[in-house]
């Protein structure tokens, strides 16, 4: 017998209202209750968030919302038939049986299989209709407790076919969802059963929370296709390279089963078919068809990517470069080269040990900063045109660092260097010719119409505007200058790391070339304000939990405590747990805070030549860092207030958008 559910979990034929949310409050209330939760409110806010993501109805009339909670004490099953059905979202119709799953933060991996055993067991006729016809609580806990007892650990997957004279068509497929409890096993399992009836062999892989056993190479190899019901990255997607791929939200294959083995099947025989990217790269960034996705959603896909890639060149670089600062003093800039050319280890300097250390430091770190353009440029293509657009796009934005043309010139350069080799690897060669197209055609002529182009006709204006751009911001002071610090702080806090915290951060790095302390101060507080608006969001939330404690769970203020650190060094994403549990109060407070740190960081006139560290950095602010310690206590001030009075005062904000987020869903 199991203990996640018992009988004063279950609900039989009773009416608890006619939306989701009211079904799920009611069910985390019966948890509380049964002292599983210790706060039906935040357990509720969890399920709902969850339910606004990905609708948890599938089709049989039935419903599995599900979250992890620090405010779930025991792995729990809650169990409610609706005398009154109630729409969760699935195609053919509303719920009459809801079962909610209620997982700890931190749950076994022996109740999360026990859990996944459930989803599974979900999809089985026979059992759904004994649970319709059950007559009392105890009967119902016995029939989940049996499945869970005896449901196999993982769905069966089809044996490789024997030597037959005509053989059956092979697929695999991965399936995964975000909290890894329910639709994973549930639309292995429907697949599975859809492959039964079609006459395929069929294997899965579940990438879920109660463990993943991955399929053998042998039999990926045997495959005609694979699927991917997946709203994560799959793990080591480059096993699969090559291979025909249909790659569907989870929930697609729970709903649809037999369409997506018949789109694979199809797909198995269409040469031109969508194929499984070869590479190492992220999967969430090989995993799409750029080929056929919109221009639009394209274009932000190979700016992250070519963003992405960039930033640790910066952040290493410029770490070094205020480390050349620290042992040799501002005055290494102009006798760096010198030092290095002139002395050596045994031979050194006028200026001793610590100065020639400071020049290496120094030069090692502008030769990192040198690469910023281009690498944003190459990975710009990568991200367009996989691994022959990398040497067009470093070209081309080789080309528009030597045009003066900047950060701009390169994102242009990248896009059209990616767009052209995209292009050109789309020709239809002779079959002599295909093995010299990804590694002699496509980065030649790219890197001809990429770079061709930015000397011909692009670079020079586009210098120019950079040139103007950098004179407007030199000239920047006052009212203007405290409005653009608000906007770069609003951006840092709203996504914590995401798109637009990005944006905010490479338009500062982006113009630490031109700044100097004494001529071209203005990017140098660009920089400044964004990492102090940065560092605000974490040193928030941990200064609120160590404030008012109670308002966080456990977990919430054993992460206030790292956060600290983390806020200090500028990593935003100390912040990201509190804003996952809690956004619509943890996000806006923290943008507040950031806002306010910006716009007075641009009004002190606060600067760094560092693009990382926090406040360990405080030797790259030529002795600004007082104002800038200011700023970023009286923004952390703020936030940690408002978050505060948020939490108290606006308890249901979140359960209701969450709701509503759903419903425009």
């Amino acid at each position: 017998m199991s203990d996640l559910i018992e009988p004063r979990l279950v609900t039989l034929d009773a009416h608890l209202g006619t939306t989701s949310t009211e079904v799920i409050n009611y069910l985390a209330q019966q948890i509380t209750q049964a002292k599983r939760a210790t706060d039906a409110a935040e357990l509720a806010e969890h399920a709902l968030a969850r339910e606004a993501k990905t609708a948890t109805g599938v089709p049989g009339g039935i419903a599995i919302p599900h979250c992890r909670s620090a405010a779930v004490a025991v792995p729990t099953l809650a169990m409610a038939r609706l005398g009154t059905p109630v729409d969760f979202g699935a195609k053919d119709g509303p719920a009459d049986l809801v079962f909610f799953i209620a997982a700890p933060e931190g749950a076994d991996k022996e109740h999360l299989k026990l859990l996944s055993k459930l989803a599974r067991a979900l999809v089985k006729k026979t059992f759904t209709a004994a649970l319709r016809a059950a007559k009392s609580n105890e009967e119902i806990v016995a029939l989940v407790s049996e499945v869970l007892s005896d449901a196999p650990a993982a769905p069966a997957a089809a044996p490789a076919a024997a030597p037959s004279a005509t053989a059956r068509p092979k697929i695999v497929a991965v399936t995964a969802c975000p909290t890894g409890i329910a639709h994973t096993y549930m639309a292995a399992d429907s697949l599975a059963q859809a492959a039964e009836e079609l006459g395929v062999d069929f294997a899965v892989e579940t990438q879920g929370s109660s463990g993943s056993k991955p399929l053998g190479p042998a039999l990926i190899a045997q495959a005609d296709a694979v699927i991917f019901a997946v709203d994560v990255d799959v793990r080591d997607q480059s096993r699969f390279a090559g291979k025909p791929v249909i790659q569907v939200p989870v929930k697609r294959g729970v709903d649809e089963p037999e369409k997506l083995l018949k789109d694979a099947l199809a797909a198995a025989k269409d040469p031109a078919a969508r194929k499984v990217p070869a590479g190492n790269g992220p999967a969430s960034e090989r995993s799409q068809d750029s080929a056929s996705e919109g221009f639009g959603a394209g274009l932000k896909r190979a700016l992250l990517t070519g963003v992405s890639y960039m930033i640790p060149f910066v952040a290493g670089g410029g770490l070094l470069i205020a480390l050349g600062f620290l042992l040799g003093g501002y005055a290494i800039t102009d006798v760096a080269d010198q030092y290095l050319t002139e002395n050596t280890l045994f031979n050194l300097p006028e200026a001793g040990l610590l100065a020639y250390l400071g020049a290496v430091a120094f030069k090692i770190g502008g030769l990192s900063m040198g690469f910023l353009v281009p690498a944003l440029a190459g990975y710009i293509a990568y991200a367009y045109a996989d691994r022959p657009g990398i040497a067009p796009g470093f070209t081309a934005g080789a080309v528009a660092g030597f045009m003066g043309a900047g950060f701009i010139a390169g994102i242009v350069g990248g896009i059209i260097a990616g767009l052209a080799c995209r292009w050109i690897n789309s020709w239809t060669v002779p079959r002599w010719l295909r093995g010299l197209m990804p590694v002699v055609i496509v980065p030649l002529l790219g890197s001809i119409i990429a770079s061709g182009l930015m000397f011909l006709f692009l670079g020079g204006p586009i210098a120019q505007l950079t040139e103007a751009l950098n004179g407007w911001l030199s000239g920047m002071s006052g009212t203007a200058a405290a409005i653009l610090g608000l906007i770069l702080g609003l951006m840092m806090a709203i996504d914590l790391g995401g798109p637009v915290n990005k944006v905010a951060y490479s338009f500062a790095v982006a113009g630490l070339g031109a700044g100097s302390v004494a001529d071209n101060p203005a990017p140098l507080m660009i920089m400044a304000a964004v990492m102090a608006a940065g560092m605000v969001p974490p040193l928030a939330m941990a200064l609120a939990t160590a404030v008012s404690p109670k308002l966080f769970t456990g977990a919430e203020r054993e992460n206030g405590k790292a956060a600290w650190l983390l806020g200090a060094a500028f990593i935003s994403e100390g912040a990201i747990p509190f804003a996952a549990a809690d956004p619509l109060r943890v996000i806006p407070a923290s943008m507040v805070g950031a806002g306010v740190t910006g716009s007075l960081i641009m009004s002190f006139d606060a600067l760094s030549q560092a693009p990382h560290g926090g406040i360990f950095v405080f030797f790259a602010m030529d002795g600004t860092w007082p104002m800038f310690l200011l700023a970023t206590v009286i923004g952390t001030l703020v936030s940690a207030a408002l978050v505060i009075v948020l939490k108290k005062y606006v308890r249901k904000a979140p359960v209701r958008a969450a709701e509503e987020a759903k419903a425009a869903a």
